[in-house]
């Protein structure tokens, strides 16, 4: 506890809230979950004979198939329907290699995941040392990536071959007294319940999202790309006038309130006492030539 303290206390949990380490706990728990949904899976259908004898017939026959699907090694007893003796009937395929194929990348992407987020977590600063951490985590998960979409793709055909193998229609088929019309009656009772399964799938498809999806985020992390992301050329700012304004300075000649030389026609004579102004009235009509007429 005081390790862990001390780290929160650092704040060498920060990584976490990131992309590149939060998307790491999300491929941890769906690692979990994938493998875990399709390893521990066992399933049970249940068929029944009704023979013309009725002291032959077995209404309740059980059969139980379970991880990794070799499923040509499953049988059950069948009655014969012609005296009390039964056979051993055998189910047909062996799906273990597409399941263990999934099964095993579910197993080593969540050990690499928890071992990345200790990285991530205890040293970070080392990990990004001479760029070695980042580019061997993006290889690794590249892998992984690919690993993921084909390990999917093959369970997800391999789920489809399991679920025609343990159709109980298609496996009364297989009973002799059934198939050669011995028996009265050759029905199905319960159906194996594929809900855990079909979530493996999609827990496995969701794994190669994530796996893809970070791959950008360590990428980033290589530094790459950042040769490539050059920034903006800075802008030339304008020079500052006189009173801290950007721009140049340019007085404005018809401001009343600006300083500077304006003229005064009152100082130079120009006035109504002058011989000019003595030679027009009021009205602007010169009286020299009103006394003439």
């Amino acid at each position: 506890m005081d390790v862990v303290n001390q780290l929160v206390a650092q704040g060498q949990f920060r990584v976490l809230k990131v992309p590149l380490g939060f998307i790491k706990v999300l491929q941890w728990f769906f690692a979990i979950f994938a493998f875990s949904t399709c390893g521990s899976y066992s399933g049970m259908f249940r068929m029944s004979v009704e023979c013309k004898n009725r002291t032959y017939s077995d209404l309740k026959i059980e059969v139980e198939f379970e991880y990794p699907f070799r499923l040509h090694q499953e049988y059950f007893r069948a009655p014969t329907c012609v005296d009390g003796d039964k056979e051993t009937v055998f189910l047909v395929g062996d799906y273990s290699s597409s399941a263990e194929f999934f099964v095993t990348i579910g197993v080593l992407a969540f050990l690499y995941s928890a071992a990345a987020l200790g990285i991530y977590v205890l040293f970070f600063d080392k990990y990004k040392e001479n760029n070695k951490g980042p580019l061997v985590d993006l290889g690794v998960t590249a892998v992984f990536a690919f690993m993921w979409l084909v390990s999917s793709a093959a369970w997800a055909k391999g789920l489809s071959d399991v679920k025609t193998a343990t159709d109980p229609v298609q496996v009364v088929t297989l009973i002799r007294a059934c198939s050669e019309k011995v028996a009265d009656r050759c029905r199905e009772v319960h159906d194996p319940v594929m809900s855990g399964l079909n979530t493996s799938v999609a827990f496995g498809f969701i794994n190669v999202v994530l796996w893809v999806g970070n791959l950008w985020f360590v990428f980033k992390e290589t530094g790459i790309i950042a040769p490539f992301m050059r920034a903006p050329p800075p802008q030339e700012k304008p020079a500052s006038d006189a009173y801290g304004q950007q721009g140049t300075y340019e007085p404005d000649p018809y401001a009343s309130n600006q300083g500077g030389y304006q003229p005064d026609y009152t100082q130079q004579g120009y006035n109504q006492d002058t011989d000019y102004g003595q030679g027009y009235s009021q009205q602007g009509a010169p009286t020299s030539f009103s006394n003439q007429m």
